[in-house]
């Protein structure tokens, strides 16, 4: 390599103690060459456009003056004068005549990567800001990128390009927001090797859940082609996420995965055309199929799992995989400056109060809610018409868009997938944003109001009107956990992440039937057997579900697995209880391809469901396929703080025939330290609770069934509800019998049952039978804690 001088540096000379030279960016970018490059992860290779030559172009034509004579005084709410400061400090930065040694150096540095690289090579010339990617403040999308530059002469107008983008308005206005000085920040250049990402594919990724800012997942986003597309939010990409804690311990499975539309790529231009690169519609079978394989999700992985270690905090990454070779590139890393900094004894929930049906969904940014007025916003042109406190409704937004993007309520896009521009902005803001909703700016109006609900799961919502809502606010500093088990009743994967912040002891009840209902959405025969759907149109809508697996019964186990094991990462390594299916034969009859495979029963709720199906030949099947799901958690996700159990077991010998059943498919009680706990919601199970015991590790009491049951209540009806009352004495004593027979038999004892979280009087009369936890709705959990500790403390 050429010797350094003042206004060059190789990436491979650089270190993070070089920022005040070369930029964030570079210095990053320095700091992975050296440290992380040897343990795998590749970094493209390049040099740095010091921060020296910035200052030194400015300094040879005395051109300070002029800046501050524009930016002095600025008063960056009035969008017009930001328009005109930014446009005369660039025009002021760009028309400076670059030193002639800088030039000279730069030529030289070109030719010689050329030199090694190739004739045909091409460069991305990105900007790398002295203040930029910082812990607590970003820089993210403030300057300017040019990609597939060749040539001395046309990377020699990128290097002044880049430049000038140290005054774009939109980062003027976030350096005043910032207290940064507008002369104390300078601007570097990388020159870095492009990867020929145009031919396969590209994307962001956080070593940190971007939503809860949970610790323990990667969460890759990607579409096809170059990656400034994912970037700015002109797709809807893919989405993966890895868990941390089991990769490390060998177990290699990815989590979760969503399919985007990734509706167009940025590919390199034909040399017909003056841009070097452009955006074509993505090919209708790449957008069908995943942008990366599950062996690629891993190795990306693996290196956001390396880079957070070493720089010792979440960080955010831009990758880019190699067409002609395969290989995965990190061409970005800075620190995550958003959820990281959240306050983590303080949790923070929205709750909408009102209820409505939404004009629009999309991916859910920042777990809040906002009301406004809709401005629909087509381009620049339009955005000094925008009045503080609106909804921003747009295709897409750029960086140019920030300053205005300050000043809304909520923002809602086309396009865009979660850790696009709008998603980081919005969570750098704490507004809500819905990205990725199809037909946004068609369907929602100007001057409507609006809801914007990001509370409800990964799902945005935008409703119309002003839909009531209120926010709590919880204080855990103070807060002493009682010695009775706080769990919680959790169905929704979307709602496990943020869920599992709570100070809770993991999860009493994973409802499976949720996941299936919500997420897989098909009935576990159907997708078997799907030539018994006697409708044509809904057998063809059945089958339209699997595209691109190898068939039903794949899709349908992969589905669930991802769904249970995202409820088990998230709490990973507490306990998180499982329930088998519990759909009752009308409730699977609703599933799609349901008539086909269940009977018409006249009381389901006593009829064919729970441990009785599984055995049946009617289910077997599709029981054997919750099996498999399972068991692909626990083996093959390491997942192995899940434990199942086993709903409306009536009998002794129907207990029997369902372990022997999940054995068959690998799933042993006992075996890998499985545990297998029954439900006790049946009288039976209380009477025989003695035998019971010598099957299962664990009762968990389900109140709801067990009250119906021991009263002879249907709690399904209306007529007789006033008759259906947990605190009934003999409830009660059937609850003092199951506790008090659970620990004659050194077994768990619990309850996951509606009582608990509805009545607090049954959670305390549980505490003093000695009850091992108590599972409840998460909103909650903190109220019944402080009760259980106080109840405790008064006992001494």
């Amino acid at each position: 390599m050429s010797a350094p001088t003042s206004c060059i540096r190789w990436f491979n000379e650089l270190t993070l103690a070089d920022l005040p030279l070369v930029g964030g960016k570079n210095a990053s970018l320095g700091e992975m060459h050296k440290h992380l490059a040897p343990l795998g992860v590749r970094i493209p290779g390049g040099f740095a456009v010091t921060a020296e030559a910035y200052r030194e172009a400015l300094d040879e034509s005395d051109l300070w003056v002029e800046l501050h004579r524009a930016l002095d005084g600025l008063d960056k709410r009035d969008v017009a004068a930001l328009a005109r400061a930014g446009r005369r400090c660039r025009e002021i930065v760009y028309g400076a005549r670059m030193p002639r040694h800088v030039e000279t150096t730069i030529r030289e540095a070109w030719r010689e990567m050329k030199g090694r690289l190739g004739e045909d090579l091409s460069v991305a010339v990105r900007s790398s800001a002295t203040a930029e990617d910082l812990p607590t403040a970003s820089f993210a999308g403030q300057h300017d990128t040019y990609l597939n530059i060749h040539g001395e002469e046309q990377l020699l107008d990128a290097v002044k390009r880049c430049q000038a983008s140290l005054f774009t308005d939109r980062a003027i206005s976030y350096r005043i927001d910032n207290g940064f000085d507008h002369f104390k920040v300078f601007l570097s250049v990388a020159v870095m090797q492009m990867v020929r990402s145009d031919l396969a594919s590209s994307g962001v990724m956080f070593s940190i859940d971007t939503e809860s800012g949970h610790p323990d997942v990667v969460f890759i986003t990607g579409a096809w082609g170059l990656g400034e597309n994912v970037v700015q939010g002109a797709v809807d990409p893919d989405e993966f996420y890895v868990h941390k804690p089991t990769y490390l311990k060998g177990f290699r499975s990815v989590l979760r995965r969503t399919l985007g539309d990734k509706q167009v790529q940025m590919v390199y231009a034909s040399g017909r055309t003056r841009e070097p690169v452009i955006n074509r519609p993505t090919p209708k079978a790449d957008r069908a199929r995943f942008c990366l394989s599950d062996a690629d999700v891993l190795e990306l992985a693996g290196a956001a799992i390396q880079i957070e270690q070493h720089y010792g905090r979440p960080m955010d990454i831009e990758w880019a995989k190699d067409g002609p070779n395969g290989a995965l590139y990190i061409v970005q890393a800075r620190p995550e400056t958003s959820v990281s900094q959240r306050n983590a004894a303080q949790i923070e929930e929205f709750v909408l109060d009102g209820q409505g049906t939404p004009t629009v969904r999309g991916r859910a940014v920042g777990a809040r809610i906002a009301v406004g007025p809709v401005r629909r916003v087509a381009d620049a042109r339009q955005l000094a018409a925008f009045k503080p406190g609106e909804v921003l409704v747009a295709d897409t937004t750029t960086p140019d868009w920030e300053p205005v993007m300050k000043t809304a309520a909520a923002i809602v896009t086309n396009r865009g997938g979660r850790t696009c521009h709008a998603a980081i902005v919005a969570r750098e803001l704490g507004i809500p944003a819905v990205v990725g909703a199809e037909h946004a700016t068609e369907l929602l109006a100007d001057g409507a109001a609006v809801t914007v609900s990001c509370a409800e799961g990964a799902v945005g919502k935008v409703y119309p009107g002003e839909l009531p809502f209120h926010k709590e606010v919880s204080d855990l500093s103070g807060l002493k956990k009682p010695r009775t088990e706080i769990m919680v009743n959790l169905g929704n994967p979307e709602l496990a992440f943020q869920t599992s912040l709570l100070p809770c002891d993991g999860v009493g009840l994973a409802r499976m039937e949720f996941i299936v209902n919500e997420h897989i959405k098909v009935h576990p025969m159907a997708v078997l057997h799907p030539e018994r759907i006697a409708d044509a149109a809904e057998r063809a809508a059945v089958e339209k579900l699997w595209a691109g697996h190898p068939d039903g019964a794949s899709y349908f186990v992969e589905r669930l697995a991802e769904g249970v094991g995202t409820i088990a990462a998230a709490f990973y390594p507490r306990p998180v209880i499982v329930r088998l299916s519990d759909f009752k034969s009308n409730e699977y009859a609703a599933l799609m391809g349901g008539r086909a495979f269940e009977p018409h029963e006249e009381n389901p709720m006593i009829g064919f469901r729970g441990a009785a199906r599984y055995v049946h030949p009617a289910y077997a099947e599709g029981f054997a396929l919750e099996c498999r799901a399972l068991k692909r958690v626990r083996d093959e996700m390491g997942l192995v703080n899940l434990k199942l159990m086993v709903p409306f077991c009536r009998r002794l010998d129907e207990a029997r025939r369902v372990l022997a059943a999940m054995a068959s498919q690998g799933l042993e009680r006992g075996r890998n330290g499985l545990e297998v706990y029954v439900m006790c919601e049946i009288p039976n199970n209380v009477l025989l609770i003695d035998e019971f015991s010598e099957l299962f590790d664990g009762f968990s009491i389900g109140s709801n069934d067990l009250t119906q049951l021991t009263l002879g209540v249907d709690r399904d009806s209306a007529i007789v509800a006033e008759s259906f009352d947990e605190r009934d004495p003999g409830m009660l004593k059937m609850l003092k019998l199951a506790v008090e027979g659970a620990r004659r038999n050194g077994r768990h004892s619990g309850i996951c049952g509606q009582a608990p979280s509805d009545h607090p009087e049954i959670a305390k009369y549980l505490v003093g039978l000695g009850i091992d936890s108590i599972s409840l709705t998460p909103d909650t959990v903190l109220r019944t804690m402080r009760m259980l500790s106080d109840i405790e403390a008064a006992r001494g």
